[in-house]
């Protein structure tokens, strides 16, 4: 048979062996990570380090690994190990030198958890200086990202809210039918107020309660038992509804395994069910396709978002971009008047803009679609409305509030003066009296 091979042999030593320099090419993306991560000044990660005990493998070197496993999509402190010890592009990085899985589970967790956003700074500092960004013009947006914790194992605000009401109901409600059985010496001229409760008044009126129905024979069975349970429970459960209450710090819910984690609605999965998951709202800042900015909130929406998400930029970059461009997610007064006040050139529409000027039509219009408040001309001189028929609907009062953040708003409110026969009224509003809209 005259069918040739190429020479296999396994045996065959090298004369002169490889470096593992030649293996790797020239455009291979490891360089590039060796690179940028040559030029970082690592002094916060090496401050992170004791000098006692035995020496610990180069940060330097322990970053390279790391930066190149996430862009190789390698995740695991278990995987990264075993790429230091098969994979030529680790083992070029790491000078051949192997970590194991705790040593790299340490250094994520622990040396770069306080100064990896300095490293991304300097990253992005160094894209600013080759003039791949300038830092000016951002655009920004947001996305739910889904915490790896128990889907089941939520506490909810209204929940803890609606508890701690029974609580204070059924305690009233004690007080009540102790004092309707009290003896006429015993009535209490001035009863505890229940809208808020606290373990002092719990305790303070249970003990009063007791003393009035331990020994009366009016009392029930029922009564005595609902009596202990109180005394039982009452104040363990709002302790533990209390420290619930400062691990949500004015959020609606937590989840239980990650507390950190809000429940949010995330987008529709292929079989268009939305769900409640676990999450955290990751808001990030692109330019010319490179992130040069991201915070984490626990907000469910992007709305009170942007505030403390430019308010980082500026800590990070010590100034703010010139123009900003956003969806119509982050669209309020208070942001457009947060921007303003920074001499922030805006792109932002807020969420009826659309509609609006004609370009969203729903699919079914609504009958009074047309005597939207919106459709009603508005006399800047006279400060007044007019409605479809005519009349001047004039302000009767005005209402100020604030919002989660504290931002103060203004809103007028304008009537119309005789809607009674109007031809219109059914299409117009559906109030009973005479039409009101706020601004």
């Amino acid at each position: 048979m005259n069918i040739k091979f190429k020479d296999y042999n396994q045996q065959q030593n090298w004369l002169f062996p490889p470096s593992i320099e030649e293996l790797i090419p020239e455009s291979h993306p490891v360089r590039i990570v060796n690179g940028i991560i040559e030029q970082l000044d690592l002094r916060l990660v090496v401050a992170e380090y004791s000098k006692d005990g035995k020496p610990s493998f180069h940060p330097k070197m322990m970053l390279k690994v790391m930066v190149y496993a996430y862009m190789d999509n390698t995740y695991s402190s278990r995987k990264i190990e075993k790429a230091m010890r098969e994979n030529i592009n680790f083992m070029w990085l790491s000078a051949q030198q192997i970590a194991d899985h705790n040593t790299i589970a340490r250094f994520r967790s622990k040396k770069l958890k306080t100064i990896f956003k300095d490293i991304f700074k300097q990253v992005v500092l160094l894209l600013a200086e080759e003039g791949l960004v300038s830092l000016k013009e951002v655009f920004t947006d947001g996305t739910k990202i889904e915490s790896i914790a128990g889907r089941y194992t939520f506490v909810w605000g209204n929940a803890i809210k609606t508890r701690k009401e029974k609580m204070a109901e059924q305690l009233e409600q004690m007080w009540s039918y102790a004092q309707s059985i009290a003896d006429e010496e015993d009535t209490d001229p001035t009863p505890p107020e229940f809208k808020t409760i606290d373990k002092e008044k719990i305790e303070k009126t249970a003990q009063k309660i007791e003393e009035i129905i331990s020994k009366n024979p009016k009392a029930s069975t029922k009564a005595k038992a609902k009596l202990r349970y109180i005394q039982k429970n009452f104040s363990q459960n709002l302790d533990k509804y209390e420290q619930q209450e400062e691990i949500l710090k004015g959020r609606g819910s937590y989840s239980k395994t990650d507390p950190d984690a809000t429940f949010m609605r995330m987008k529709d999965d292929h079989m268009q069910n939305g769900q409640l998951k676990p999450a955290y709202n990751v808001q990030v800042s692109s330019e010319s396709q490179f992130v040069i900015h991201y915070t984490l909130h626990q907000t469910t929406n992007d709305l009170n978002t942007l505030k403390p998400h430019l308010n980082t930029f500026k800590d990070l970059y010590e100034f703010l971009p010139e123009e900003l461009t956003a969806d119509a997610g982050y669209g309020s007064e208070e942001n457009y008047d947060f921007l303003e006040g920074k001499d922030i050139k805006t792109y932002v529409k807020y969420n009826t803009f659309d509609k609006e000027q004609g370009i969203l039509k729903s699919k079914r219009k609504k009958i009074n679609e047309d005597f939207h408040r919106d459709k009603l001309y508005y006399n800047e001189e006279k400060d007044q409305y007019i409605c479809p028929m005519g009349q001047p609907m004039n302000k009767i009062s005005s209402k100020n509030r604030k919002t989660k953040s504290g931002y103060a708003q203004a809103s007028s409110l304008y009537q119309a003066q005789n809607c009674n026969g109007c031809p219109l009224r059914g299409t117009c509003h559906k109030s009973k009296g005479n039409r009101i809209i706020e601004r």
